[in-house]
């Protein structure tokens, strides 16, 4: 299983909100963003904030998918 916030960036673009500003808003450092941005696990008190933040749901922003074995 692996883990895509594929659709927190697309959120944040419709909302037309940046990645600092997010950081900045949801009160979280620059080496969990830097984790989000490699789709690297985080904290769930780290989602939650972002959920908050955002007025959104875990499902909103985290996606987790299958592994495909070759």
């Amino acid at each position: 299983m692996s883990i895509s916030y594929n659709k927190l960036w697309k959120l944040l673009i419709d909302k037309g909100m940046t990645k600092t500003e997010l950081r900045l808003e949801a009160d979280i450092g620059t080496s969990t963003l830097a984790k989000l941005s490699k789709n690297e696990q985080v904290s769930m008190e780290v989602l939650l904030k972002i959920c908050k933040t955002l007025n959104c749901d875990l499902s909103d922003i985290v996606e987790v998918k299958e592994v495909q074995n070759v």
